[in-house]
């Protein structure tokens, strides 16, 4: 697998409706905005804003935005800036990719997950793929291209298997072994201790391939019953 592979730890549950979100048009529905700081640890905000806004339009709708750079580049949230000297900066996410443009380039589909988190960078890599908005990307895409969805799973697994393809709208499903198509998003279910990682499959931009191991019976059962929006911190591997 290219990329990095990120290490989860569940920090909580939300009881949410509509998990799956709304259609891939980029002008009707709506989009979700987070605000969290510290890896996804703590919830600053969270709202919808329409479809069809740019990324930047859409948080301006919940949170005092400061930009530098000729509005290129945001520099504060809610006042909370941007530090050289204690290492800290605001990064954002599309349903779970590190974007791969600046957020007034941005377009928001209905049914996108915008996510921005204020943490330090010192002796962090970056995350490419954050797993804090699953079933994203999955469900979404990137820049209102979303992929075939595949879910693999070990022998003893296949119920929750099956019950997580509905939820990532798998049309493939079957064992560990069996050949998985090039351009599909994969979600391997696993034995183990409950985690979830994710990577690239292939490639190493927004809208690439990705590979998402979820390990644990139970912890499989609790998301493949969408019932919660489940959401983890994340952290680089070191």
């Amino acid at each position: 697998m290219n990329g990095r592979r990120l290490p989860v730890f569940l920090v909580l549950l939300v009881a949410v409706a509509g998990l799956t979100g709304c259609g891939a048009g980029s002008g009707n529905g709506k989009a979700r905005v987070w605000i969290t700081r510290d890896q996804g640890a703590t919830l600053l905000e969270r709202g919808t804003v329409p479809a069809g806004l740019t990324a930047l339009q859409g948080l301006d709708r919940l949170a005092k935005v400061e930009t530098g750079y000729g509005g290129a580049f945001v520099t504060a949230i809610d006042g909370l800036g941007n530090s050289q000297l204690r290492q800290r900066d605001w990064f954002y996410f599309v349903n779970g990719y590190e974007s791969d443009r600046g957020a007034a380039s941005y377009r928001l589909r209905a049914g996108d997950v915008e996510w921005w988190d204020y943490r330090a960078w010192r002796g962090r890599e970056h995350v490419p793929v954050a797993v804090g908005a699953f079933p994203e990307p999955f469900l979404h895409g990137y820049d209102g291209k979303r992929r075939p969805a595949a879910v693999r799973f070990q022998l003893g697994l296949r119920s929750e298997a099956l019950a997580l393809a509905r939820v990532v709208r798998a049309r493939s499903v079957a064992p560990l072994g069996v050949a998985v198509a090039p351009a599909a998003n994969l979600l391997v279910v696993s034995a183990g201790r409950p985690s979830l990682v994710a990577g690239f499959r292939s490639g190493e931009r927004a809208g690439d391939p990705v590979r998402f191991v979820l390990s644990g019976k139970n912890f499989a059962r609790a998301l493949a019953g969408n019932r919660t929006l489940v959401r983890y911190r994340y952290q680089a591997t070191p």
